[in-house]
């Protein structure tokens, strides 16, 4: 077939028979055919504009020109089997290693977030010498089987939970066993943790895998104090602390380049996964770890190499990557937009009874939706409806998470302005208005 334009219609003909249909696209019933990018905006064949609150791939903005011309220059250049001695693989891992805690020293470049965290269940498995992991409920983590394995939301639609698999509550705030009203959610959620580890294993021996900021799970903020005392729990007992960083790393929180650090200065895991932002849409991950993880990995006796991870191309765009969101002062700029998109979903409370929550740091935000706010129940249908106008009436892209897809999410790309946070949340207004009149009616 050769490379050509086809109308929308004959694109949806043909990946309907040559694409697996367990592949979805976004907006299945009616697909956006997306054939250029800048910035924070997606246009479609015909030239329609749209803002994309999605993709958090595209971290320092769709096709930026610092990005594009790295990976033209070095492709150019050379691109080769990173077996290979270069220069840039080293310079990148020393660029990371600043942004991390000093003992988070030693690292191994993948391709993909899953490939990294099933990476780092390999090196915690080397460590503890043992596979029993502690898992929070409604995680993901990948979709390779061993990841699979130990994500609550894609196993319990397959084959279940393995024995080895160990699940604990969701530590969310809003609507799980500790709620905000709780004078330390942290610890007692910390304690849940603490009490399937002494149900597990006398002895210990196990990790415990979490995302920095549940995504999946529904755009949850972990208590204060939270993952410090889970660390204390779980390194008393010989095992280590995995930190998936893959939605939530590279200054999307604003404060702060690394999402666990939220937690204090005093945490740090024990292996950090990286992926998602840190190519701008090129496949490129990371696993950082301590010299003592990393040397029981090595004596297995058993090398590890990986083809393309930490290739020439892939290090040249990690590194753009972060001179862009140095320069351009993207954690800044996180900082102040995500601020001001919280308190604007804040003001929208109190005039729809349908907002149950607004939660968040930086440009990682959720809007929680209820039919009943005494009760939280999940208002599923009417999230998937503001998504629906908001593409169809605004063209404005966003999508659902949570158990019952009832988070609105927004992890847009990092250059999102107060303008389209001020434009989102003015349409999202109007949305809900009309929801309100239609129950009224």
């Amino acid at each position: 077939m050769a490379l050509g334009k086809f109308r929308k219609e004959e694109t949806l003909v043909l990946r309907k028979k040559l694409i697996g249909q367990s592949c979805r696209l976004f907006y299945s019933e009616d697909p956006v055919k997306i054939v250029k990018a800048r910035g924070q905006f997606l246009f479609d064949e015909n030239g329609k504009r749209y803002l994309d609150c999605i993709s958090n791939v595209q971290h320092v903005g769709h096709c930026h020109p610092s990005i594009t011309k790295a990976a033209s220059a070095q492709m150019d250049l050379l691109n080769t089997n990173a077996r290979f001695l270069h220069d840039n693989i080293v310079i990148y891992a020393d660029r990371l290693a600043a942004t991390l805690p000093e003992k988070l020293c030693v690292f191994y470049f993948v391709n993909s977030g899953s490939e990294a965290n099933d990476l780092a269940l390999r090196l915690a498995h080397q460590y503890t010498q043992h596979e029993d992991v502690i898992v929070l409920d409604h995680a993901y983590h990948g979709h390779l089987m061993s990841l699979i394995d130990i994500s609550p939301y894609k196993f319990r639609k397959l084959a279940g939970q393995k024995e080895w698999v160990h699940v604990a509550p969701l530590p969310d705030t809003y609507r799980g066993l500790y709620r905000e009203d709780h004078p330390n959610p942290g610890q007692a959620y910390a304690d849940t943790v603490k009490d399937l580890i002494e149900e597990v294993h006398r002895d210990g021996h196990l990790a415990f895998f979490a995302e920095s900021l549940p995504s999946v799970g529904g755009q949850i903020i972990l208590p204060q104090g939270y993952s410090t005392k889970v660390a204390e729990y779980v390194r008393s007992a010989g095992g280590v602390f995995v930190a998936d960083e893959v939605q939530t790393g590279f200054g999307r929180v604003g404060s702060h380049f690394w999402a666990f650090q939220l937690q204090g200065q005093g945490f740090c895991p024990d292996i950090v996964t990286m992926g998602k932002p840190m190519g701008n849409g090129h496949p490129l991950a990371c696993v950082a770890t301590t010299v003592e993880i990393a040397g029981a990995f090595t004596a297995n006796g058993v090398e590890y190499f990986n083809t393309f991870g930490g290739n020439p191309v892939s290090c040249a765009i990690g590194l753009a990557v972060l001179d862009v969101i140095e320069e351009e002062d993207l954690k800044g700029n996180a900082t102040r937009v995500g601020a001001h998109l919280k308190d604007l979903l804040l003001k929208l409370q109190p005039r729809h009874q349908i907002i149950g929550d607004v939660r968040g740091v930086g440009l990682f935000v959720g809007l929680e939706l209820v039919t009943d706010r005494e009760q939280r129940t999940p208002a599923t249908e009417t999230a998937a409806l503001v998504v629906k106008r908001l593409k169809e009436e605004d063209n404005i892209c966003v999508s659902t998470d949570g158990p019952w897809e009832s988070v609105i999410k927004f992890k847009p790309p990092m250059c999102f302005s107060m303008d389209d946070a001020e434009l989102t949340v003015k349409c999202i207004d109007r949305i809900l208005t009309d929801v309100q009149c239609l129950f009224k009616a």
